[in-house]
């Protein structure tokens, strides 16, 4: 049987705040494949969830205005100035004395922030402690809702 709610969504923040203690807690891995077929990853800053959806915020770089500036605001000092720092990706210039970054906490989202959200179709979780995984599926419902089934699958 389906349900509206995400079921996994809990999970999910559950996992978050036990592990709050961890710098490194809010952070996971995201890989797409370009154009040109070629897969990439990264890691992102698990930032939340869009205003009663299922959907998952993470910080990046793109050109909305609206949720560019609700979220700019929402994150903290630390994190808005690493959008100000040197290009990601390129090489370090370690010769180089890092530049002193000044930001002012009232000026709004800079240039590189961006909010990208995530809509899944799909999660699987893994909970290696108590060995369950359980996989969730999304489907639309005759109303246009999405809906959600799950299955406990072997880890």
């Amino acid at each position: 049987m389906g349900t509206v709610k995400a079921p996994w969504k809990q999970l999910l923040l559950d996992a978050v705040e036990a592990n709050a203690h961890l710098k490194h807690s809010s952070f996971f891995q995201l890989a797409t494949v370009g154009c040109s077929g070629r897969p990439s990853n990264r890691t992102v800053v698990f930032r939340g969830f869009q205003e009663d959806t299922d959907k998952i915020q993470i910080n990046t770089d793109f050109r909305t205005r609206k949720q560019r500036e609700k979220s700019w605001f929402a994150s903290s000092q630390k994190s808005r100035l690493q959008y100000l720092g040197p290009n990601p990706g390129l090489p370090s210039l370690d010769e180089q004395p890092p530049k002193e970054i000044f930001l002012d906490k009232l000026e709004g989202p800079v240039d590189a922030f961006c909010l990208l959200v995530l809509d899944p179709d799909q999660v699987d979780y893994l909970n290696l402690k108590s060995n369950e995984r359980i996989s969730f599926t999304s489907r639309q419902d005759p109303n246009g809702d999405k809906c959600w089934t799950s299955e406990r699958i072997n880890p």
